[in-house]
């Protein structure tokens, strides 16, 4: 009975479902101050190379400066849709999403982004990925226009995942 030595595929199907976390962080040099943060992504394949979903990011800071200590919590809760390129392990991506943060230290609004990334397949299902968005954000549709180049900011996360 010979056996075949097949290369396990990579990456999903239409229909597969994903799910992901990501985490971020910051500080200053003396690590007086800083911030860190969570991402939970959970996502269904429209195709083999798009996926659309749900991503729920909570962060919290603290800060100290002359004299003044404050500690913060925020959230935000967004929906994505994103299309990957390739077929192998390495998968670059680039996406949109559309949501709102909330919280402590920010002002509550909507906002929309664009994203890239990478996903890297350690094994058939699970991958590491690397992932930057462009946020702006706006209160209402009038300052959507100027809000995405007066008021936009980076987000940058690095995570695991895994599709079923």
């Amino acid at each position: 009975m010979a056996v075949s030595a097949q290369t396990p595929a990579f990456g999903p199907q239409e229909g597969d479902r994903e799910f992901s976390i990501s985490g971020t962080g910051s500080n200053d040099r003396d690590f007086n101050s800083g911030s860190f943060g969570i991402t939970g992504d959970l996502g269904w394949y429209l195709r083999d190379n798009m996926v659309a979903g749900v991503r729920q990011s909570i962060n919290y800071a603290d800060i100290e400066g002359e004299g003044v200590t404050d500690d913060f919590w925020n959230g935000s809760t967004r929906g994505y849709i994103n299309y990957h390129f390739l077929e192998d392990r390495a998968r670059p991506f680039i996406g949109a999403s559309l949501g709102g943060v909330y919280g402590d230290g920010v002002n509550d609004s909507a906002f929309a982004g664009l994203e890239t990334g990478l996903k890297y397949y350690v094994r058939s299902r699970t991958f590491i990925l690397a992932r930057a968005e462009y946020q702006f954000l706006f209160d209402d549709t009038d300052d959507a226009t100027d809000a995405f180049q007066d008021d936009g900011i980076w987000a940058y996360t690095v995570g695991i995942g895994y599709h079923f």
